[in-house]
């Protein structure tokens, strides 16, 4: 989430809102009215003290209202009719808001989502899940407590001020000038505070995103934790985070509860002088005891909101630094986007070429340079050598989880940069040395990329990976739960239902990453007697440190150091004596002559 742009936060929430304008509106609408409706109390206590003081002279008579008996049954159905248009608003603008912050939530969560999801792998591997977790959940739902309250508090306080501003102004303008003496110190003091309070919220967030990493990654390292009794070690590693945590919370906090008090004492001061200056004015008749009492009353419905303009501003600065944080991620650049050109599944052939292709990680040394292989289709191919010579860069180069530098890589000679992304990777099916099983069924982990798969394929393709025997076995057989990541099967388990998934999901090019290396030496044994099945007639790139596994391979190449340094079937690279038969025979625990042999 290094991504970062200049705009305000506020525009870019606003940008994101767009859509929702006609709910943004009519949310707004019944907030105003609501806040209307709500100062329109004091206005009848103000119109009640003019009828009991003036009574046939009051306000009211001059509407035609003559007896004060009459006066007073208008005041009461205006009562109620205000009353009840106040709890009609409150309940309009209470549903409208939440549902607009709820949809909001919605979206933005899945709109996030989804643009993660396309970002490259490397990505991924630059931060880290826990701090993605926080975005996804936290600062979403951030932004949905403000759109719940905040938003609607900030347009009620605005309406109060101008209205109550307005009406005030008409009756005495000199009364209406002192209570608006502590408005530009409450703004002032709000806009120093927003300042302060916006770059310890963003600390806030980042010791939270912190905090949630590490929960997260512990959580899924328990079995390494445990195995190295390191609890205690853990416990004060996350309490260290923790403190951290509610640290940076309180010095957000101590600056935030420092706002209402001395806001409190601007709007004592203001209501004291009207008080007084507007009660000497009643007393002198300069202005009617029914005016006095509506600017009393109306005072403290003007400056008291004012109170809560801290919270708000607490709530809209966690709400901003949630927004920079959600929406940096959504406005991070796309790297490897998918090609215009279709790939029909149909018409896969599946021939590979790597030609001329060079790649190195980020703040790595070159990997592959001009590195070039061509697979045939229908043919398979084995890939070996030692640990970091490039085998599994190649697979994730094919599938497009990066980009290559220079060079390009063709399928059915077609450059896999112009084909669509999704069609590509349809065309690939992977069974990676990580296997990774989501929470849910057997059947369900099975299926998962045919979702549409029936029974009856399932088991097929259980079967031809060796994995029907102890998948009937289990207490609820195909529907038997594996827990998440798989943790209640064993890891050759793990694998064979990884393989029975892309058997299922019948790919025209297989590939096979480190396939059996979890398994034990029968279970081997059967698997490769079932690839014979599986790879026939499809295009087979088999990356394993297992010489056993690429035996039969049509074709068996040897990289080191992300080149090639021999290529050809298993008894000609025998024969040559060279890096592959050295490898043959460290495996097979062979003397040179025997290797020969073998």
């Amino acid at each position: 989430m290094a991504h970062q742009t200049a705009r305000p936060p506020i525009s870019r929430l606003l940008q994101a809102l767009r859509p929702h304008r006609r709910l943004i509106w009519l949310a707004s609408s019944c907030s105003v009215l609501n806040k209307l409706f709500d100062l329109a109390p004091p206005v009848l206590i103000g119109l009640a003290v003019d009828v009991v003081v003036r009574q046939q002279t009051s306000w009211l008579a001059d509407l035609g209202f003559r007896t004060v008996p009459s006066q007073l049954t208008a005041l009461a159905v205006a009562s109620f009719v205000i009353w009840s248009a106040e709890s009609l608003f409150e309940y309009l603008y209470g549903v409208l808001w939440r549902n607009l912050a709820q949809t909001m939530q919605h979206e933005l969560r899945l709109e996030t989502y989804g643009h993660l999801q396309q970002l490259e792998m490397a990505f991924f591997e630059a931060g880290s899940s826990g701090r993605l977790m926080a975005v996804l959940n936290d600062d979403i739902n951030q932004l949905e407590r403000f759109l719940d309250h905040g938003a609607n508090e900030l347009l009620q306080l605005i309406t109060t001020v101008l209205a109550v501003g307005g009406v005030m102004t008409a009756i005495s303008p000199g009364v209406a000038g002192l209570a608006f003496l502590p408005i530009p110190v409450i703004l002032w003091g709000s806009i120093l505070f927003q300042k302060r309070l916006a770059p310890r919220y963003r600390d806030v967030r980042e010791r939270a995103g912190d905090l949630n990493s590490s929960l997260s990654n512990n959580l899924g390292g328990m079995l390494t934790i445990k195995s190295y009794a390191a609890e205690a070690w853990e416990l004060e590693r996350i309490r260290g985070q923790s403190s951290a945590y509610r640290t940076s919370n309180q010095r957000a906090i101590r600056l935030s509860a420092a706002f209402i008090p001395l806001i409190r004492f601007a709007i004592l001061f203001a209501f004291l002088a009207i008080l007084v200056i507007g009660g000497l004015q009643a007393w002198r008749g300069t202005i009617a005891v029914g005016s006095y009492s509506f600017l009393v009353f109306i005072t403290q419905r003007l400056l008291w909101p004012l109170t809560t303009l801290g919270r708000t501003l607490d709530d809209y600065q966690r709400a901003m630094a949630s927004s920079n944080r959600v929406l940096d991620l959504l406005e991070t650049p796309i790297t490897i986007p998918g090609g215009e050109r279709p790939l029909p599944l149909s018409g896969v052939r599946g021939a590979i070429e790597f030609r001329s292709v060079s790649f190195g990680y980020a703040e790595r040394e070159p990997l592959l340079v001009n590195f070039s292989l061509v697979v045939p289709a229908g043919h398979t191919v084995g890939i070996v050598g030692a640990t970091g010579s490039g085998k599994s860069t190649l697979v994730k180069l094919l599938l497009r989880l990066y980009a290559v530098q220079q060079g390009e890589i063709l399928l059915d000679d077609q450059p896999i940069q112009e084909l669509q992304l999704g069609d590509l990777r349809h065309a690939i099916g992977l069974v990676s040395q990580e296997v990774f099983l989501f929470h849910g069924t057997v059947k369900e982990n099975i299926a998962y990329g045919s979702f549409a798969a029936s029974q009856t394929s399932i088991a097929r393709a259980a079967a031809l990976a060796e994995a029907s025997g102890f998948i009937e076995a289990l207490p609820q057989g195909y529907d038997t739960v594996v827990g998440e990541r798989g943790q209640r099967l064993s890891g050759g388990q793990r694998q064979r239902i990884a393989l029975a998934r892309a058997i299922l999901k019948n790919p025209p090019v297989l590939i096979l990453d480190e396939a059996t290396a979890a398994v034990d030496n029968e279970t081997e044994a059967a698997i490769q007697r079932s690839l014979d099945l599986i790879t026939a007639e499809r295009t087979t790139l088999v990356i394993a440190h297992r010489l056993s596994t690429v035996r039969h391979a049509d074709q068996i190449v040897v990289m080191e150091q992300g080149r090639i340094v021999e290529q050809g079937r298993h008894d000609e690279l025998l024969r040559r004596g060279g890096a592959y038969a050295r490898l043959w025979r460290v495996q097979a625990g062979l003397r040179e002559d025997e290797a020969l042999l073998a």
